[in-house]
């Protein structure tokens, strides 16, 4: 499984957009209308290397570095899920975008719905990929992960770069080499360290803060997102679990549910195909 394998025949190119005074990060493909893809704590735009091909066929895709990630600006900011929506939203103000489609996973999932909740009249769809405005119901999968994160950004090697993205997949085997290599680059970047891991304390420590938990992940937000909404969940994911999305449904408006059943917490890289039909079909309304 190479990154390059499944960008091949497809013209790409790597954009860098003022989004608000934030150098913003983008790898696009594609015409039609606009699709944002947002990653998730600690990610970039590489979590969507296998998706990018078959959505550029419908739509200008966008796969974004979010504020402090990636090759995006790092200000100095609070990396609270209205800090990151309002750094997206800028980004769609940049491209030049009245409404657009939002796909995010995980802490972009999050970031998505506030968007949509805060300003409806911005979304025309949401996927909420593994992540949603609703309190953990396994709290010690993430205190995991936090540990990882903080092993990854506090000594720095290939080893602690690839158990923190083992975490994020089923099964390990689905981790290859190069993704590995790709984060570690990334986090390599001079300051890079730094601010990955106030990004993990703020968003990975704050999932398993009830405080945090009841300012930024009160499910109730989500009454107010208007747009259809798909709810993609790999049956495995940790942190929340499938039955947490069921019940985060309930709020919802217009919703339905796909479940990967051979994915965790990436299942747009551990099942690729599958994700790719059943995101698309809901995106094109079919």
């Amino acid at each position: 499984m190479s990154i390059w394998t499944e960008l091949l025949g497809m013209e790409i190119k790597q954009t860098y957009y003022d989004a608000g005074g934030v150098m913003t990060r983008a790898v696009e493909a594609g015409d039609g209308p606009p699709l944002l893809l947002l990653h998730g704590t600690g990610g970039h735009a590489e979590a969507y290397a296998r998706n990018m091909a078959a959505h550029a066929e419908h739509f200008h895709v966008y796969a974004i570095d979010m504020v402090g990630h990636g090759y995006t600006d790092k200000p100095d900011v609070g990396f609270y899920i209205p800090d990151f929506a309002s750094h997206v939203l800028a980004f769609i103000d940049a491209i030049g975008a009245k409404k657009v489609s939002i796909s995010g996973e995980s802490l972009g999932a999050m970031v998505g719905a506030w968007i949509a909740a805060e300003h409806p009249d911005r979304v025309e769809r949401l996927v909420m990929n593994t992540g949603m405005l609703m309190p953990l119901d396994d709290r010690q999968s993430m205190i995991d992960v936090l540990e990882r994160s903080r092993q990854a950004t506090g000594g720095l090697t290939l080893e602690s770069v690839r158990k923190r993205m083992e975490w994020l997949m089923y099964d390990v085997k689905n981790v290859p080499d190069e993704i590995v290599d790709v984060r570690y680059k990334i986090y390599s970047e001079p300051g890079m360290l730094d601010v990955m891991s106030r990004v993990s304390e703020s968003v990975l420590a704050g999932v398993v803060d009830d405080d945090y938990t009841a300012k930024w992940l009160n499910p109730e937000k989500m009454r107010d997102i208007q747009c259809p909404v798909l709810i993609l969940w790999g049956k495995h994911n940790p942190g929340q679990t499938l039955e947490c999305a069921q019940e985060g449904m309930t709020y919802i408006k217009d919703a339905r549910l796909v479940v990967m059943q051979e994915s965790a917490h990436w299942p747009q890289w551990e099942e690729a195909d599958v994700f790719n039909k059943a995101h698309i079909a809901f995106l094109r309304g079919e």
